[in-house]
């Protein structure tokens, strides 16, 4: 497809980037970001049971590399509140502009696609909902107490917006008790204004320790991407400010360019370049680090909860 094709294709799911200039994408990744296009039969069963229940996902719509994966094992991340965003992040592929009126019947929906798919862990993200007086937060927690109906078994992760102005959103959804609570950092500071525009550093760290104060028992998680211009010694920083606000589980992954109006890539780490991540985020106290290239919030997120877990009963042990 060519750059032009693709920026036109981009202004319609992205009406606020159509009259930015394009920026150049690599046409040829690295060896080691490139995946197949999924053919399984689970992959397609998979596929067919979110279009029967009338669902949206996050693989398809932020255009996950690793959908072929993990729909094959039938794990899919559930998007909540529609597939339109109110934020206009130059990172993410997901369509922005304005949004519908929420489903009342999603929350069953999803308990029920959770129930079918067999799911042992699920995560359950969504748009950002700031058209809405509480941001979409007991939306959040309905659609957790349905899980927890359906399904009594399957542990849930939650991926939440920042909840930004939006009084007592955080309570409702803590409330609701998921297993996991995972809110995106995403990147530096320093990139905010060019990266996540309609969000602030800050806020969104203290959302993360306040999580904490309210329920400890909750496991917390966040994100980065890197590749879009940071220096390591800034991703450093970022490692002591999520520790700070006591963050269990960091997850690093390559940043990849969706269209020629989202922001460039500015560089490919290595393999060797995310294990040595890895092994200082691991240094610096969290309970469970993935980093790879490919890494996504809820890439393998139940086997990697299950390891979590047990960290924490090890770590638990050790003190006593």
């Amino acid at each position: 497809m060519a750059a032009s094709d693709e920026g036109t294709k981009a202004a319609l799911r992205h009406p606020e980037k159509a009259h930015k200039p394009d920026n150049p994408v690599h046409r040829r990744k690295p060896a080691w970001i490139r995946v197949k296009a999924p053919t399984s039969k689970a992959y397609f069963e998979t596929r067919r049971l979110m279009r029967d229940n009338s669902l949206h996902t996050v693989c398809e719509e932020a255009a996950c590399p690793n959908i072929g994966e993990c729909w094959e094992k039938r794990h899919a991340t559930m998007m909540i509140m529609g597939d339109t965003c109110t934020r206009a992040c130059s990172f993410c592929n997901v369509r922005t502009g304005k949004p519908g009126r929420l489903d009342p019947f999603e929350p069953e929906s999803v308990a029920q696609a959770v129930k079918e798919l067999g799911l042992e862990h699920v995560v359950v993200t969504s748009v950002d909902r700031d058209d809405l007086e509480d941001g979409g937060a007991e939306h959040f927690a309905r659609t957790i107490r349905c899980i927890r109906e359906a399904s009594p078994k399957t542990t849930i992760e939650v991926l939440t917006p920042d909840f930004l102005r939006k009084d007592d959103a955080l309570e409702v959804v803590v409330r609701a008790r998921p297993d996991v609570f995972n809110h995106n950092l995403e990147t530096v500071p320093r990139l905010y204004p060019s990266v996540r525009p309609g969000a602030r550093y800050f806020a969104s760290l203290r959302l993360l320790s306040r999580v904490k104060e309210m329920d400890p028992g909750i496991f917390t998680k966040s994100g980065l991407m890197v590749g879009l211009g940071e220096s390591v010694e800034e991703v450093f920083q970022v490692m002591d400010d999520m520790r700070s606000a006591d963050v269990d589980f960091l997850t690093i992954g390559q940043y990849l360019q969706p269209t020629p109006k989202h922001h460039p890539v500015a560089e490919f780490l290595t393999p060797e370049t995310f294990k040595s991540l890895e092994r200082k985020a691991f240094a610096k106290g969290f309970l469970m680090v993935a980093a790879t290239p490919l890494t996504r919030s809820s890439y393998h997120a139940g086997d990697d909860f299950r390891k979590l877990r047990e960290a924490r009963e090890a770590r638990i042990r050790a003190a006593e």
